[in-house]
């Protein structure tokens, strides 16, 4: 009550000044305590939202990857099952040398195994040199390596020309595979 009487004594200027003071206090309050946590409020919301889209998108691009990989998975799976029993790399390079026509041009041919560690697969791979070959009997037979459906691929080659005999080549060729 004192406060008030004392406020009524003052003239009009002064109480004048008094209010606007009061009410630049009262505004200022109600934004550092309630105007200020709201909008802090919802920036934290919308970060989060933004990181949570993020990692959102970056599940469906893994997802999307795993789906991709695990239908390849499937098709390997599927060719080792269709492959024919008793497939043995050698014997296919063998195979595929006397239906392209360069088996009488093979210099020599090395098999070997590699056991994988812990794994039942094993990696197998056949060194060979052909020599003396046209280009267009060392495609077809490349041709005919890749395009197997047993899952053999081409893993080095180097190739030379042969001497002075014009259009004859050398070719080193490693070809792998898995075998169960």
């Amino acid at each position: 009550m004192a406060l008030l009487a004392k406020f009524n004594k003052l003239n009009r200027r002064e109480r004048y000044i008094i209010m606007v003071g009061a009410g630049i206090a009262i505004i200022f309050l109600v934004a550092q305590f309630i105007v200020e946590p709201i909008m802090d409020r919802t920036k934290r919301k919308t970060r989060m939202l933004q990181t949570k889209t993020i990692m959102m998108e970056q599940m469906r691009q893994w997802q999307a990857e795993y789906n991709a990989l695990t239908q390849k998975a499937n098709v390997s799976k599927s060719r080792f099952r269709n492959r024919q029993k008793g497939f043995t790399l050698f014997s296919f390079m063998d195979r595929l040398a006397k239906e392209s026509g360069v088996k009488d041009r093979i210099i020599y041919m090395k098999p070997t195994k590699k056991i994988q560690k812990n794994s039942p697969y094993k990696l197998s791979r056949v060194e060979m040199k052909l020599e003396a070959v046209t280009l267009e009997q060392l495609t077809n037979y490349l041709y005919g390596v890749e395009t197997s459906k047993n899952m053999v691929d081409i893993k080095k080659i180097s190739i030379s020309k042969k001497g002075k005999i014009q259009g004859l080549i050398t070719a080193v060729l490693q070809v792998e595979t898995v075998e169960i």
